[in-house]
């Protein structure tokens, strides 16, 4: 499952189900248009399943 947010017009939020050593982790990236093609940015989140409802928690707190 991936799905992606278009953060202005060269760049996306990526957000992914991913697994890594056994833990599944929610994925939240920044990708860049390189050309014709997405590629992966340095900035981003790992986050542990069981911490998306703290992180979904908090963004829901700072909505205006």
């Amino acid at each position: 499952m991936m799905i992606a947010i278009p953060k202005n017009a060269r760049e996306e939020i990526r957000i992914s189900l991913d697994e890594f050593k056994g833990h599944r982790l929610c994925n939240l990236r920044v990708w860049y248009q390189d050309g014709d093609e997405f590629r992966p940015g340095k900035q981003g989140l790992a986050l542990r399943l069981e911490l998306l409802p703290d992180l979904i928690d908090a963004l829901r707190s700072v909505q205006p």
